[in-house]
């Protein structure tokens, strides 16, 4: 269709009036109807939150998306921007949007009535019709809705009775568009009831105005389930009014939680190119998530964002890359020593409950990377707890013995490529125990290191981390070699 200049052009087209709803459905339709990707870049919710925001928008509903944090909500609102129409006609110089064919406002049915057709018209994308608003305990009506301006008053000479001198809040500005509130629990309850004759007879009122605005908007908001009786509450007359509540969830396997974090983690192309990331150790990232959901240390009820995994994985490559420069090489690969690195990024993302708080966040974080590596660890290798003396081969003997023989290993957080694969090839039986499974053979190092921590994680050998380095050892050991030199003493 043509750009029309003026509303007289506009009539020569094929152009309709239409509502963002109708809007929203017809594009949707002619969506599906292709197979195109509805919510491009949304994974994990294919089966479950699409298909309900689809029937939602088919069913020209306003939508309540209800999950905890980084459940990808606001997201899903902002994507709905690519179901408007790319361009669509308003009132050159209107404040709302006016459609040129059903105008609301005083000034546009002014400027119509003063130019009929040779009235001029603007278009506007798509992605200026999205408006939102973080909803804080602060926002007051005159926010959302409007109020009177005196200065405006007094500019245009206008008594306060007079509609002009209103100066509109967030909500008249979103006309034909989609308005998203986002936390709406956080909302006063006295600014949630402004917000029912917008929702049900699609109006408002400003201060006592004799003014009626049908207002053609598709609104949309996010809460937190436990924000009803946390922080506040969604009032139930509101509720009652969002015709789909839609509720969002985390990933529900570790292979989409990987694809989330790997779309999602700002990793440069130089990283890429210059850090390697084993696979193993990109599960044992987001496993560290799954473990933190199922913690009794950590409110279940705040939830653990996805954002835990991004940040973890962007801190883990870095870890690597700081690294590599510190030992001036070109190329490196991650290892399970580079996780201490991950700590600040599990510690800023969890809310712990008061065990979790007697624990502290360090050792939380600690415990969780250390169940994540036990689970880790049985993938690959026999629980070292469930060996049968005398009946069952110890796989883990050679090791065992090289650690009783007093022997032990440092591997330090910056420790060059050479001296970190020395210090491994060291341990006796430990490349050869490793190899037991399939592996890449380039990652044969991480699985080494893997071995190492999870048969301290069984409490078959002692682990400690002391100034940027873990030390792995025989306890017992350890102990006979204090006594003989206590003994040589005397």
């Amino acid at each position: 269709m043509s750009r029309a200049k003026t509303l007289g052009e506009l009539k020569k087209t094929t152009y309709k009036s239409k509502s963002v709803k109708e809007e929203l459905r017809d594009n949707l339709i002619q969506r599906l109807s292709n197979k195109e990707t509805v919510f491009e870049g949304i994974l994990g919710f294919e089966d479950t939150v699409i298909p309900d925001m689809e029937r939602a928008i088919l069913s020209k509903h306003n939508i309540l998306l209800l999950g905890l944090r980084g459940q990808a909500k606001t997201r899903l609102a902002r994507l709905m921007v690519n179901l408007l129409d790319e361009y669509i006609p308003i009132v050159a110089g209107s404040e709302l949007n006016d459609d040129p064919l059903a105008p609301i406002s005083r000034y546009a049915r002014d400027v119509i009535a003063e130019k009929g057709d040779k009235t001029p018209i603007e278009w506007i994308h798509r992605d200026t019709r999205y408006v939102e608003k973080l909803a804080t305990p602060d926002v007051s009506i005159a926010d959302l809705v409007g109020d009177v301006d005196p200065i405006k008053a007094a500019t245009l000479k206008l008594p306060f009775s007079d509609e002009r001198v209103i100066h509109f809040g967030l909500i008249p500005r979103s006309h034909r568009s989609i308005f998203v509130i986002n936390e709406l629990p956080d909302l006063q309850a006295r600014i949630q009831v402004s917000l029912f004759n917008m929702l049900q007879e699609g109006d408002m009122q400003i201060r006592g105005f004799k003014l009626r605005l049908p207002l053609d908007i598709e609104f949309v908001f996010t809460a937190n389930p436990e924000d009803y009786t946390n922080r506040g509450s969604i009032i139930t007359p509101l509720k009652d009014r969002i015709e789909s509540q839609i509720l969002t969830h985390y990933p529900k396997t570790l292979d989409i939680a990987r694809k989330i974090t790997e779309q999602e983690a700002n990793i440069s192309p130089a990283q890429q190119k210059k850090v390697k990331t084993p696979e193993v150790l990109k599960d044992l990232l987001e496993m560290v998530s799954f473990t933190a959901r199922d913690s009794e240390l950590i409110d279940d009820k705040s939830g653990v964002s996805a954002r835990l995994s991004i940040s973890a994985y962007e801190n883990l490559v870095s870890s690597a890359e700081r690294r590599m420069l510190i030992n001036k090489g070109k190329k490196t690969t991650a290892r399970l020593t580079d996780f201490w690195g991950v700590v600040p990024s599990i510690t800023g993302k969890v809310e712990l409950v008061y065990e979790g708080e007697q624990e502290g966040p360090y050792s939380v974080a600690m415990s969780l990377l250390g169940t994540a590596i036990k689970e880790k660890f049985l993938e690959f290798y026999p629980n070292p707890d469930k060996l049968r003396k005398g009946r069952d081969r110890d796989p883990y003997g050679t090791i065992r013995a090289w650690f009783a023989g007093g022997n032990a290993i440092e591997l330090l957080n910056d420790a060059k490529d050479s001296d970190y694969k020395k210090a491994l090839e060291s341990v006796a039986g430990l490349r050869k125990l490793a190899e037991t499974v399939k592996v890449p053979k380039e990652d044969i190092l991480t699985y080494m290191e893997l071995l190492l921590h999870g048969l301290a994680e069984f409490n078959v050998i002692n682990k400690d981390y002391v100034e940027s380095k873990f030390s792995f050892h025989d306890m017992l050991a350890n102990m006979l070699d204090d006594l003989g030199e206590d003994e040589d003493d005397f």
